[in-house]
């Protein structure tokens, strides 16, 4: 099993903050994500940008993997997890993870999976019952916990994620809008015939972030999309729609799209869209023109406006 460097991946120092990490995430996600990228490899590259940041968002995997990292290891050399787990020894985290597939959360490589578990491999290596807080009993039926990663797309349509579980494939249902910290439970599938409890996590995603029940996502324009108006392609959780941006709009305006966040009771949530203007690299001859016409045409009073 290869060592991965998580850091350098990001693009960031290991002195990252959590703000450092998590915007080198979103513009590298939006970098490489199939569905924009044209790149060979892109899709590689999503992946290991989505692995890096699961791994680096959470406070206690991020220490887990320090702790390894420190020992020296770089890119590519072999690692093999000592007896009992990584997780053994540095407190580990409170619960094993189950990433649904299909979304950014599933797809992770042997390291991480050994790092912080997949129902094998993980903190205590005794699949979903290490770590899990089920009630005493060995031979009784016992209740066990597990986090379950679900992609933003699941929790706004309502649909059911694939879970593997000792070797089984399951359907998990997922009800529409429902929480961070809501359990799932899956009768008869924990340890000795007792109940699987699946606490539901949101799985990072590479366009949008979760404030309550809205969703907040990051809208790149052109300046001149900004300085005269125009209407735009906006993902949403529920697909693209058009979005119609005012003339005069600076950075950091934000746009509301109602109803389009996260299902709610008594209310759906919105999408906010909050623009960042940025300035394309001139491609031609034509395009250092433009720029040199707009330098002419504008000087530097501006910046004093």
């Amino acid at each position: 099993m290869q060592f991965k460097d998580y850091y350098e991946t990001l693009g960031v120092e290991p002195s990252a903050g959590d703000a450092e990490i998590k915007t080198a995430y979103r513009r590298m996600a939006r970098k490489y994500h199939p569905d924009v990228s044209k790149e060979a490899g892109a899709e590689e590259r999503f992946k290991a940008v989505n692995e890096a940041y699961e791994a680096l968002r959470d406070p206690d995997k991020r220490a887990a993997y320090d702790q390894l990292r420190a020992r020296g290891y770089r890119p590519g050399d072999d690692v093999q997890p000592p007896p009992g787990g990584f997780g053994a020894g540095h407190g580990g985290v409170d619960f094993e993870e189950i990433f649904a597939g299909g979304g950014a959360g599933g797809g992770f490589s042997d390291f991480f999976e050994s790092m912080f578990g997949r129902g094998r491999g993980g903190p205590g290596a005794a699949g979903y019952g290490a770590h899990s807080g089920a009630r005493p009993g060995p031979r009784g039926p016992a209740d066990t916990r597990a986090k379950l990663a679900v992609p933003l797309e699941t929790i706004y349509s309502g649909d059911s994620v694939r879970i593997g579980l000792n070797g089984k494939t399951l359907d998990v249902r997922v009800p529409k809008g429902v929480r961070e910290g809501q359990v799932i439970r899956l009768a008869g599938l924990g340890n000795n015939g007792g109940n699987l409890l699946l606490e539901v996590e949101y799985a990072a995603h590479p366009q949008f972030e979760v404030d309550g029940r809205n969703v907040i996502h990051m809208l790149p324009v052109a300046p001149w999309e900004a300085a005269l108006g125009a209407t735009v392609s906006v993902p949403t959780l529920g697909g693209a729609v058009e979005l119609k941006i005012p003339a005069n709009s600076e950075a950091g305006r934000k746009l509301r799209l109602r109803g389009r966040g996260l299902p709610g009771n008594p209310a759906d949530g919105d999408q906010i869209v909050e623009l960042e203007v940025l300035a394309p690299n001139p491609q031609s001859d034509a395009q250092r023109a433009a720029y040199e016409a707009m330098r002419d045409a504008f000087g530097d009073g501006w910046r004093r406006a």
